[in-house]
């Protein structure tokens, strides 16, 4: 592997009822994945738990954990027996009444590095997340690990080029979205495959636009009424597809990144150097129609 590389490792799984359970098998998979090299792995989205937001359930509180707490210490002491970096989404209990959706990084020694919480939080029939999460509030994140530097965002922040810029701005040269999609029960299998198709594309296009690395992780299986979708995948800086899980099972997947390349790409395509900064203020208000009344 060359010194400007770093091997990824993604866990896609279904999930069950028993948090304990979930936590046993992702210790295994990432056990897994160190073993095939990776060196910086990423877990899909709250993967110690049932994707419980598919409906509004108190008892469901009663699964979140303060951040750094109980987990991280497990996924601490791996990271540095494994020599590798650990992005984990959990249910963080802040105080109480406030929760979180988050991202906790843990670098190669096993040190916690910090977290992010998801900023960007749905509302839809079977992902009733502001029931259970207030939105972020300490701003986007990048975290200077032992191999590369890197951003998460979360599931939602997918589709909001917004967090994908200010996340790369900051200097992230992969950007991880731990995730929770999947397909209606109810729906068809042309709808199906154009929302993956969508899915896939929104974050292919925030590694170009950006110059950087996207590696989104999903989750698998059946839950509620959701068919969880997988397709985990990688897209280098240009929208290049590096890998594609399957929809239907667990899969675990190591690839080498060329961090070389996000130089390459954007000497050749230098969309960072023709921005123009100076005309972007409208892009903070909610609608430009509430300029225009007031002419």
């Amino acid at each position: 592997m060359g010194s400007n590389s770093v091997k990824t490792g993604m866990i896609q799984m279904a999930c069950s009822n028993d948090k304990q359970a979930n936590i046993e098998k992702s210790l295994t998979k990432i056990r897994e994945v160190a073993g095939m090299g990776a060196q910086i792995i990423c877990l899909q989205e709250l993967f110690a738990s049932p994707y419980f937001c598919w409906e509004e359930n108190y008892d469901y509180f009663s699964l979140a954990e303060s951040i750094p707490g109980s987990t991280t210490a497990i996924f601490s002491e791996l990271a540095a027996e494994l020599e590798v970096v650990v992005v984990a989404s959990l249910f963080e209990k802040r105080t109480q009444g406030l929760y979180h959706n988050t991202v906790a990084v843990i670098d190669a020694d096993g040190k916690y590095l910090g977290k992010y919480r998801k900023h960007h939080i749905p509302d839809d029939p079977g992902y009733y997340e502001k029931f259970y999460f207030a939105p972020g509030d300490s701003g986007y994140k990048v975290f200077d690990t032992r191999y590369a530097r890197i951003g998460t965002l979360i599931c939602w922040d997918q589709w909001y080029p917004e967090a994908a810029r200010i996340t790369s701005l900051l200097g992230a040269q992969i950007i991880f979205y731990p995730t929770a999609i999947g397909w209606a029960l109810s729906q068809d299998k042309k709808l199906n495959q154009q929302q993956y198709q969508a899915w896939q594309t929104i974050q292919r296009s925030h590694a170009i636009a950006n110059g950087v690395y996207v590696v989104s992780v999903n989750r698998t299986g059946m839950e509620g009424n959701m068919d969880f979708w997988g397709g985990s995948f990688i897209s280098d800086p240009f929208g290049n597809l590096l890998f594609q899980a399957a929809h239907d099972h667990d899969d675990i997947h190591v690839h080498e990144l060329d961090l070389g390349k996000i130089e390459e790409t954007r000497i050749h395509w230098p969309f960072l150097r023709d921005r123009r900064i100076d005309s972007y203020s409208p892009v903070c208000k909610r609608y430009l129609d509430e300029e225009n009344e007031k002419n």
